[in-house]
């Protein structure tokens, strides 16, 4: 199975539109999750043109996006426990609050978001993967998003570009 996983798309304010290195990275994707802060629910339908789509809400997210996505969850997917939340709130980094709220869940995979940073590591033989922004980099020197390539073994690789048109 292989899904593509962003984060902070802050559409429509930072973008008006997805990225073309973006949607031609996410075709023939079996799957999108987004990690938050979507900013509009319109979003969700530019996603939903590509491959079905599911995520969790960020702390920039409305009512909408809340009530339809949550605000974490657990997904099974492909026999892997994949853990979703955004990541903020509180005062430890990005990385640690992520890694708390899955805490004895027992989960194979955490995404998250927030800080707009790309990130893949392990923690205790669980993958951690941030894939950045595709649309607001804010001080990152790329655009990112990620690729989830779920087989016998999980395959991460993020995907970097410069042009956001």
């Amino acid at each position: 199975m292989r899904i593509g996983v962003v984060s902070d798309t802050h559409m429509f304010g930072r973008a008006k539109m997805l990225p073309q290195a973006l949607t031609a990275g996410l075709d023939g994707v079996d799957q999108i999750l987004h990690a938050g802060d979507w900013m509009d629910e319109e979003v969700v339908a530019l996603f939903e043109q590509i491959a079905p789509v599911d995520g969790i809400a960020g702390n920039n997210d409305g009512v909408d996006i809340i009530e339809r996505f949550g605000r974490c969850k657990v997904l099974h997917l492909a026999g892997y426990r994949i853990g979703l939340v955004h990541g903020d709130g509180g005062r430890k980094s990005t990385l640690e609050r992520a890694i708390d709220v899955f805490s004895g869940m027992n989960v194979d995979i955490i995404i998250f978001g927030h800080s707009h940073i790309p990130y893949k590591g392990t923690h205790n033989g669980v993958l951690l993967f941030n894939p950045g922004s595709p649309t607001d980099k804010r001080r990152q020197p790329h655009y990112s998003y990620g690729i989830l390539q779920l087989g016998p073994a999980i395959e991460a690789e993020l995907f970097y570009y410069d042009d956001k048109s």
